[in-house]
C-alpha cells in the first residue's frame, strides 16, 4: 500500500476513568500548539466541548503516534505525541473520538524546525521577541495586535517569512508579514499569494551583516483568541511554482523551480508509479526545506513542452502525438498568448481543462480552440473553477489550436500552465451532502452500540448513467452497512450502518467506493469530501480540505431506538399516510426525540421534524405523494436526535414505502349554488384497482359556511353525488378549490386518496328584488335531497318489460 495514501489510527492510552454516556457529538474548536517539529514529541491541547470521556485521536495521515490522552474537564483533553523523524512536513487532519461519538475536523501541522512560542509585548521593534533563523513561530493575533521579531542575518543570506493563518482553517484571519531593517524599512511584504492563497509570504535578500525584523499582523488590524498563526522564519529555499506542473507516472521529470530570491534552480524527480491529481513537492537545498510544499500533477499521458515562438497561430507549437496529452508552459511576459497546434478526427470529443490556479500558480486563464484557418470554435475563462474548462468535439478530420492567455493579460517567470487534452470518460465521486450550512454536522457515522445510525450518500455521475451499489468492506468489527442500489434517476441513497451489541467501541477511517452493478460501465466512485473549515463573507468557502475516507464509529449504547412500523398498505399518487414511527426508551431517559426523515423519494413530500414528546413511544409522520409520485417501492427510514448530556443521533432501520397509482379517479362536475340554498356537486368515478367494503368519501376544499356530509362508495360506482348546503354568509363566487377525500381500508390500515382537484362550486347572491317589491321573507330550505340513482341498463329492461306486459 502506498504509504502516501495509508490511514492510520493513532495508539493510546486512556488516563482515568469516564462514566457511559457521560458526552455525545463532541466538539473540537482547535489544537493547541497548532504546530510541532517534525522527528519530536510534543504535548498538545485539544479545546472544546464534551471531551471528558475522550478515547481517541484518529489522525487521516500517518506519521504522529498519541502515546497518552487524559481528560482534565469536559471542555478540554490533553495527549502527548510523537511525529516520526521522516513525517510528511505539512498539514495533518484529525478528528477526536469519544466513548459517544466524532468530533468536527480540525488541523495540526508539522514543521522542518523548531517551534517557539510567541510571547508579549512583541508589538514594536523595541520589544521585538528574539528567534533564531530557521524557527517556527506559534502565536495568535488579538484586535489591533502587531507581532514583532528580531533575527540575525549574514550579508547575502536569504531571509525568508511566511505565515501559516487561514491555511491553518481556525479563522477568518488574512495575514500580513514584512521583514524590516533595522532602519524600519520594509524590504520584503506580503499579503497575499498564489502559493499560500490567502496567506502570505516574503522573501529578501540581507543587505548587510545586522539584525532584521519580522513583522506579523492581520491586514485590516483585526484579530480575537482565535486568530493563531504559524510564523517559519529562515534561510530555507521558497520556490513558488515549479515547471513543468505535471507529468507521466512512473517517469523521470527534470523540474525547474521558479520564484526563489535567490533564483531559480533544476532538480530531476522520480514521479510515483500512480496517476494523483495532486502530490507534494518539497524542494530542498543545503539540507533545509520550506515548510510548505509545491505542486504537481501526476497523469497517466505524457506532456508537451512551449517551444520558443509559440506565440501565434502560425507558429503554435506542434503536438506530434496522440491524445491524450498535457500541454505545458509559462505566459513569460504581458499580452502574451501561447499557442498549441494538435490533431482530432471528426466527431472526436475532447475534454480541455487547464491546471494552473489549482496547483498554485498567478496565471488566471483564458483558452480559445481555433481551426486551421484559424477561426474560433470555442472558447472559456472560468468553467474549471479559477481554471478554464471546455469541452469540444471536432467538425472534420484535420489540426486545431488551443490558445491560452492570462484574463487580465498579466504574465511573468510564476504564469505557468497545463492544458491538459483528454477524451471524455465516465467520473463518479461519493459524499456526505452537507446537511446545514457552514457545518459539518454528521459528516461522519457514529453508531451506538446495538442500534443504528443512517446518513445520505451523494453521487456524482459525470458522462454516464444507470444504478449505483456502494461497496464499505472495511467497517469497524461489529459494524454492517445496509442500502438500496442507488437508482438511475437519483443522486441520493439513504444507508444504515447497524453495530451489533458487543461491537467493539473504537474507530476507523473507511473506504467507500461505487460501481455500476451491471459492468456496462467500468467507472469506480470514491469517497471525497469536501470539509469548509473557514468561511467569509456571503457563506464563501475561504479554506477547505477533502477527505477520501469516511469515518466510522462505533460509541457507547444510546438510551433509545427507534423503528418505522411497516405499512400493509401503499401511499398513492396525490395521496397521503400517516407514517407511525416508535421509540424504545431505555434507563430513566424520558426526553423528547425529535425525528426527521432522511430521504424522501422522488415526488414524496413531509415534515421537516416530528417530535416525540417528553415520556412518549410513539408519533405518526405525516408524508404525501404528489399526482406524478415514481411509482415503485423504495426504501425510507428516520433519524432520530435526542439531548443525552449532548445531541445524540440513531435511526430506525430501513422500511419499505410502496408508492402506487390510486385505486380509482375522479372528475367533479362544476356546480352552483345560490346563497342560502342547497345544491348538488356530481364525482364521475373512473375505477381502477377493485377494493373490497365501502370507501369513504368526503368532499373537501368548500367555500367557509358550505358544509357536504360524508358518503361511501362501492368499487362498482360509477359516480357519487354530494348534497351540499350553504349560507346566507357562504362567500360569493367561484371556488375552485374542492376535492374529494376517498380513504379506501385495506388490511386494517387507510390508503389516502385526494382526487377531483379543482373542483369548482359557484356561489350566487340571491335576485335583487324589484324596484317598489318589499324583499322577499328568507325561508329556511329544506336540505338537498339526494339525487336519483342513474338507472341500469339492466334496471331499465326490466322497467319496459313491465310496461308492455300492462
Amino acid at each position: 500500500m502506498n504509504p502516501l495514501s495509508r490511514i492510520i489510527t493513532a495508539s493510546i492510552l486512556i488516563m482515568g476513568t469516564s462514566r457511559a454516556a457521560s458526552a455525545a457529538s463532541p466538539e473540537l474548536s482547535v489544537v493547541l500548539p497548532r504546530g510541532a517539529q517534525r522527528g519530536t514529541e510534543a504535548d498538545i491541547s485539544i479545546n472544546g466541548q464534551r471531551l471528558s470521556d475522550a478515547k481517541e485521536i484518529l489522525f487521516y495521515q500517518p506519521g504522529i503516534t498519541v502515546t497518552k490522552l487524559e481528560s482534565p474537564s469536559p471542555n478540554q483533553a490533553k495527549a502527548h505525541i510523537q511525529i516520526d523523524k521522516d513525517a510528511k512536513i505539512g498539514q495533518y487532519l484529525l478528528r477526536v473520538r469519544t466513548a459517544t461519538g466524532l468530533s468536527e475536523l480540525r488541523t495540526f501541522y508539522v514543521t522542518p524546525f523548531p517551534v517557539v512560542e510567541e510571547k508579549e509585548p512583541n508589538n514594536d521593534m523595541a520589544h521585538a521577541q528574539p528567534i533564531a533563523l530557521n524557527t517556527t513561530v506559534t502565536g495568535v493575533i488579538e484586535n489591533e495586535d502587531v507581532d514583532m521579531f528580531a533575527i540575525e542575518a549574514k550579508k547575502g543570506q536569504r531571509l525568508t517569512a511566511e505565515v501559516h493563518g487561514m491555511r491553518l482553517g481556525d479563522a477568518m484571519f488574512d495575514p500580513y508579514v514584512a521583514i524590516l531593517d533595522s532602519n524600519r524599512f520594509a524590504i520584503a511584504e506580503s499579503d497575499d499569494t498564489a502559493l499560500a492563497r490567502q496567506d502570505p509570504i516574503a522573501s529578501a535578500i540581507a543587505a548587510a551583516d545586522g539584525k532584521y525584523f519580522v513583522q506579523v499582523r492581520d491586514t485590516s488590524y483585526g484579530g480575537g483568541g482565535n486568530f493563531h498563526y504559524l510564523l517559519h522564519v529562515g534561510t530555507y529555499p521558497r520556490p513558488t511554482i515549479v515547471y513543468p506542473l505535471g507529468g507521466k507516472a512512473g517517469e523521470e521529470l527534470s523540474l525547474r523551480f521558479i520564484g526563489d530570491v535567490s533564483g531559480e534552480f533544476t532538480k530531476t524527480i522520480k514521479l510515483p508509479g500512480e496517476p494523483s491529481d495532486e502530490i507534494e513537492l518539497f524542494a530542498e537545498q543545503n539540507g533545509l526545506v520550506p515548510p510548505s510544499p509545491n505542486f504537481l500533477r501526476v497523469s497517466p499521458f505524457p506532456n508537451v513542452l512551449e517551444q520558443d515562438g509559440g506565440n501565434d497561430l502560425a507558429h503554435a507549437t506542434p503536438v506530434n502525438q496522440d491524445l491524450p496529452v498535457a500541454l505545458n508552459g509559462i505566459i513569460s511576459k504581458p499580452n502574451e498568448t501561447d499557442y498549441f497546434k494538435f490533431k482530432a478526427r471528426k466527431e472526436q470529443a475532447i475534454e480541455v481543462r487547464v491546471l494552473a490556479r489549482a496547483l498554485r500558480s498567478p496565471l488566471d486563464s483564458v483558452i480559445a480552440i481555433h481551426d486551421a484557418k484559424g477561426n474560433q470554435l470555442a472558447a472559456n475563462d472560468d468553467s474549471g473553477g479559477p481554471d478554464s474548462y471546455l469541452r469540444f468535439t471536432a467538425p472534420v478530420d484535420g489540426e486545431y489550436v488551443v490558445g491560452i492567455f492570462d484574463q487580465l493579460h498579466h504574465g511573468g517567470p510564476e504564469y505557468v500552465y497545463r492544458i491538459e487534452l483528454t477524451p471524455v470518460v465516465p467520473k463518479l465521486t461519493l459524499q456526505i451532502p452537507q446537511y446545514a450550512v457552514n457545518s459539518q454536522e454528521r459528516n461522519w457515522v457514529v453508531v451506538p452500540r446495538g442500534n443504528k445510525f443512517a446518513t445520505l450518500i451523494r453521487a456524482t455521475r459525470s458522462d454516464f448513467g444507470g444504478e449505483l451499489k456502494l461497496s464499505c468492506p472495511d467497517l469497524p468489527d461489529g459494524v454492517t452497512m445496509r442500502c438500496d442500489n442507488m437508482a438511475p434517476n437519483l443522486d441520493v441513497v439513504p444507508v444504515v450502518f447497524e453495530a451489533k451489541d458487543d461491537a467493539p467501541i473504537a474507530g476507523k477511517l473507511c473506504e467507500l467506493t461505487a460501481e455500476v452493478p451491471d459492468g456496462k460501465v467500468n467507472v469506480k466512485g470514491e469517497y471525497n469530501q469536501p470539509v469548509e473549515l473557514v468561511i467569509g463573507p456571503n457563506n464563501q468557502e475561504m479554506y477547505g480540505v477533502h477527505l477520501r475516507k469516511l469515518s466510522v464509529a462505533v460509541a457507547e449504547e444510546a438510551p433509545f431506538k427507534l423503528q418505522i412500523v411497516q405499512p400493509k398498505v401503499p401511499i398513492v399518487q396525490g395521496g397521503e399516510m400517516k407514517l407511525k414511527v416508535v421509540a424504545e426508551r431505555s434507563g430513566a431517559f424520558k426526553g423528547p426525540i425529535s425525528v426527521r426523515m432522511l430521504f424522501n423519494p422522488p415526488g414524496i413530500g413531509s415534515a421537516p421534524a416530528v417530535d416525540i414528546p417528553a415520556d412518549k413511544t410513539e408519533i405518526e409522520y405525516p408524508v404525501s405523494a404528489s399526482e406524478d409520485a415514481q411509482v415503485r417501492k423504495w426504501k425510507i427510514c428516520v433519524l432520530g436526535v435526542a439531548d443525552v448530556n449532548g445531541p445524540t443521533w440513531v435511526s430506525s432501520d430501513l422500511a419499505d414505502l410502496e408508492v402506487a397509482e390510486p385505486f380509482l379517479r375522479m372528475k367533479l362536475e362544476m356546480a352552483a349554488a345560490e346563497q342560502g340554498k342547497p345544491c348538488s356537486v356530481l364525482a364521475q368515478i373512473e375505477q381502477k384497482t377493485k377494493f373490497d367494503g365501502p370507501a369513504e368519501v368526503k368532499l373537501l376544499g368548500l367555500p367557509p359556511n358550505a358544509t357536504a356530509a360524508e358518503m361511501k362508495i362501492a368499487s362498482s360506482d360509477q359516480q357519487v353525488v354530494f348534497n351540499v348546503n350553504t349560507t346566507p354568509q357562504t362567500p360569493v363566487g367561484q371556488h375552485g378549490t374542492l376535492f374529494c377525500q376517498v380513504i379506501v381500508t385495506r388490511d386494517g390500515e387507510p390508503i389516502v386518496h385526494n382526487l377531483g382537484r379543482s373542483g369548482t362550486l359557484r356561489v350566487d347572491a340571491p335576485p335583487q328584488p324589484k324596484k317598489g317589491e318589499p324583499p322577499k321573507p328568507v325561508v329556511a330550505q329544506a336540505p338537498a335531497q339526494p339525487a336519483a340513482k342513474p338507472l341500469s341498463r339492466l334496471e331499465k329492461l326490466r322497467l319496459e318489460a313491465q310496461e308492455t306486459a300492462k
